[in-house]
């Protein structure tokens, strides 16, 4: 059951000094006291006063944000968008590990029908919407992604087209679209919600591997790297966004977040620089510690070079990965921290801990 505090001012009077002069500032109701006040009017007030906290010359663009860390229920984070004319919603996966927003096609093989998760998928067909376009070979879009690994050529159908695997060995192929996506851009504190963009999308028409399971199925993945086929570049080029985006995730049992492609202003952000030049997002990782103590790992361990190694951050990754010198260390320093009592079983040949109540 959800409590909801309201507390009503009838006026107050504040007083401050002003080059050594009073002045009386009035504070009068945001709400009038002759009726009382629904839920919804409140929650849109509030939902005003928290956008306040974005910051952008040119506004930003909102998404709201589904789904939790819990590998045991969701496991993953996703948001929703809107593609096509008449606008048609498709919920996909948020990722920083890779660049390209793709939807699942009508002609799709392998692709799930239902979710576990309690939404429902739609499949993209651009014969349906009066703004969509294939993108040819010839295209520059098509050339940008050609050198940056994240599209092909076939000269049989002067077709671009894309094949992506994952880390987990799910992977999809299908071809490139151009068609409308539908924003909510926040501006000053209000929200547009006829504004629009043509974006470059992928059309799946392919998926293998985990993306075919129903239970946790969305309707695609929103990549959100630096190249130039992502969203976030193709929006910052036309300048409807900034080039920059700010992804909160909430850690409790409600999930969700915030995701905005702009700037989020907040003091109590710690921030950390990430490594220029690199095709994902970089941390300059330099040491781990358990209990406050520095374990003794080599810091060569979590440097970035051009093999591929280095620490990225990944919102498409469920759990984290250390190399085998950093983990091994990292377990075994956990499991002399836990307390003899601690009841612990194998599982797939990982060490778990039974904890039925905090540990002191």
């Amino acid at each position: 059951m959800a409590v909801v505090f309201v507390i009503t001012l009838a006026m107050l009077t504040a007083a401050t000094v002003i080059s050594g002069s009073p002045v009386t500032l009035t504070l009068e109701r945001a709400f009038p006291t002759n009726h009382g006040v629904e839920l919804n009017q409140l929650r849109a007030r509030d939902l005003l006063r928290h956008r306040r906290i974005l910051q952008s010359s040119n506004g930003v663009v909102d998404f709201d944000v589904h789904g939790t860390f819990d590998p045991f229920q969701v496991g993953l984070y996703f948001t929703k968008v809107q593609l096509g004319t008449p606008p048609v919603e498709f919920y996909v996966q948020i990722d920083t590990g890779s660049d390209v927003l793709w939807v699942s096609c009508s002609s799709c093989t392998g692709c799930p029908q239902t979710s576990g998760l309690q939404i429902e998928l739609n499949f993209f067909d651009s014969g349906r919407s009066s703004t969509s376009s294939l993108i040819s070979c010839s295209d520059r879009r098509c050339n940008s992604g050609i050198q940056s690994s994240d599209a092909t050529c076939s000269s049989q159908n002067n077709q671009c087209s894309y094949t992506f695997q994952y880390g987990d060995g799910s992977g999809t192929s299908g071809y490139y679209v151009s068609d409308t996506m539908h924003l909510d851009t926040i501006f000053e504190g209000s929200v547009a919600t006829n504004s629009s963009a043509p974006v470059v999308f992928g059309c799946s028409n392919q998926q293998s591997g985990d993306l075919t399971k129903s239970d946790r199925a969305v309707d695609g993945i929103f990549g959100f790297g630096q190249q130039e086929m992502s969203v976030i570049s193709q929006l910052s080029s036309q300048g409807i966004a900034p080039r920059v985006f700010s992804h909160c995730l909430r850690g409790d049992s409600t999930g969700g977040g915030v995701l905005v492609l702009g700037e989020i202003v907040e003091p109590n952000i710690v921030y950390t620089p990430l490594v220029p030049s690199q095709p994902h997002y970089n941390l300059n990782l330099q040491s781990i510690s358990v209990n406050g103590q520095a374990l003794q790992i080599d810091a060569s361990v979590f440097a970035t070079s051009n093999n591929n190694r280095g620490t990225i951050v990944d919102s498409g990754t469920t759990l984290a990965y250390l190399a085998e010198e950093a983990y091994d260390p990292f377990v075994n320093a956990i499991t002399a921290t836990i307390p003899q009592s601690v009841r612990t079983v194998v599982s797939r040949g990982n060490q778990c801990f039974l904890i039925t109540s905090r540990l002191g």
